[in-house]
Formats: C-alpha cells, structure tokens, sequence
C-alpha cells in the first residue's frame, strides 16, 4: 500500500463526514492504494457511530476504538502501529489541517526527506491561549533539541513508515517525533500548510498542556543527549558537588587549624551535604548506565541505525 493516513478524534462528530469527503477529494486524484485510519479515541459524542456511518460508505476507512480517553500521543502510535502504507500521514480530525497540503507532503517524501512537517504560517486560533505558548514552546523545543522547526505542534506530518514504525512515543511526546526521528538520522523537512479556523466542536487543548510539554521535553533532552550514557550527565554534577564539597571543607579546616577562626555550625552540614549529594549522583548514575546496558542488550537493540548496506 503507498499512503495510510492516519487521524486522532475525540468529540468531533461533527467533522467527521466532510474531512472524508474532503480526504477523499484530494487523495483520488494520486491514483494509488491507500488507507485513512481514524482512531476514536474514547469519544464520549457520537463520533464513534459517525464513523462507523462513514465505513459503510468508504471501504478505504478504518477505525480503532479505545476503551477510554488515551489522549493523541496513544492515538497516533496505535495508528502508526496499525498502518500499512509506505508513506504515512498524521492530521488532526477538526478540520483545521486541509487534505489538499498531502500532496505537497508527499512531494517533500519524493524529494529524499523522511518526515514533511507542516508549518501552520497563518495560524487561525487564539492569540493568547494558543499562539503565543505555541511560540514560545515551538522555539524552546528547537534551542534544547537542536532541530529547528517552526511549528512542532503541527500535526500534519508524512512520514516513511520505516521511521515513524521505529520510534516509542509516550505522553506528550508526539510533538517531538521529528527530534527523536533526527537521533536515528532522519532527514527532516518543514513546509508551510494551510490552517483553517475551527468550524464545529470545541478545542481539546488548554494552556495546562504547555506545563506537560515541557516536562517532557526534559525527556527528550535527555534522549537525544545522554540515553546511552547517562553518567555523563549525571557524573557531571555528582563530581561537581563532590569537589564542592571537599574544596569547601578544606577551605573551612584550613581557616580553622591556621587561622583559628569561627566556624558557623551550619556550614560543616554544608560541606557534608554537597559530599552526599555528590555520591548519590555518582551512584544514580553508575545504576542507569547498568539499565541502559541491560536495556539494549537484553532486547537486542543497537545504539545506531543502519540506512544502508553497501557490498
């Protein structure tokens, strides 16, 4: 199959029957073999009977039912897991990405690229409570992780299956799939896309979800930075409070023995502190560099992705 498209809903009963007709009107035209997967996840409207409406229609339709709300992260990766197609498209199922930006996607695929993200130029949401935090994320995410992309929020992304396919995504991380895509070295494309104002239903993101990305991109620092050698991090500061605290402790005998001078009691709990925080760090990280080792060889993972083989 060349193109799974694959499409996260929750409570969007309303948009579903245009963005298949829309999806439908745009995707005829390639001429090949493709799939839309819609991944109802846990709606509590009747999105879930409007697809099933929609199926009976389209035969190129699929659906996959959470039990609950899972949130989209879970959604993509079960679509992801489920897809067929070579080339795989991600897209919000509100209306607000256009189907008639997947030719385009696909183009920049054709091109060499492994991910095609889609830059939401002309924003169509709210000042405020969207754009700005969209912003300020979008250029945080780009200085810590070191891929620069202008909208990491954009769900309308094509993928090459075998890229996306190899990924783990967990809470919030679907936003930075093309950063952990990029550390098994995958080429990265941005475009610009349409972005339609929301017509039906009502956005499921809040100002809350930026605290949450942001814990997570604590995650994904340490990913892309220090996964398979976590006491380089960890060491780093263990070593730095260990010498803190011995060069503060010499410092304090030294004033004492020649220089008979007072020394405040609170300072001794000092030095014994950053010495004790110090080894705890050492030791944390010396334990995850053992669980890095037996994560890899127990699952017979490698540290490096081959692209390809010459002989």
């Amino acid at each position: 199959m060349f193109l799974s498209i694959v499409i996260p809903v929750y409570n969007e009963q309303d948009n579903i029957a245009p963005l298949c007709r829309s999806i439908f009107e745009t995707i005829r035209t390639l001429g090949k073999e493709y799939e839309v997967i819609f991944v109802d996840d846990g709606s509590t409207d009747d999105t879930l009977e409007e697809l099933l409406s929609i199926k009976k229609k389209y035969d190129y339709v699929k659906i996959i039912s959470f039990r609950r709300n899972f949130g989209q992260t879970a959604s993509l990766a079960a679509g992801f897991d489920h897809a067929q197609g070579d080339i795989i498209v991600a897209m919000d199922g509100d209306l607000q990405n256009d189907p008639s930006d997947i030719p385009k996607l696909l183009e920049g695929v054709d091109k060499g690229y492994d991910i095609v993200s889609g830059w939401r130029a002309d924003r169509k949401d709210e000042l405020i409570l969207r754009k700005i935090p969209s912003v300020t994320a979008n250029w945080m995410i780009s200085k810590i992780t070191g891929v620069k992309l202008h909208d990491y929020g954009c769900t309308l992304k094509a993928y090459r299956a075998h890229v996306i396919k190899s990924l783990k995504i967990y809470g919030e991380m679907h936003r930075f799939i093309p950063a952990l895509a990029s550390w098994n070295g995958a080429k990265i494309f941005e475009m610009p896309v349409k972005h339609n104002p929301r017509k039906f239903g009502k956005s499921k993101y809040g100002i809350w979800r930026t605290f949450r990305v942001l814990l997570d991109l604590l995650t994904v620092k340490f990913m892309l930075n220090f996964i398979t050698k976590p006491l380089h991090m960890l060491g780093f500061w263990g070593l730095f409070f260990l010498s803190s605290g011995f060069g503060y402790g010499i410092y304090l005998l030294v004033q004492r023995i020649f220089f008979d001078a007072y020394i405040k009691p609170l300072r001794p709990l000092i030095v014994v502190l950053f010495i004790i925080s110090g080894i705890q760090l050492i030791t944390i990280g010396l334990v995850a560099e053992i669980n890095i080792r037996t994560y890899f060889e127990s699952q017979k993972k490698t540290v490096y992705t081959i692209n390809k083989i010459y002989t």
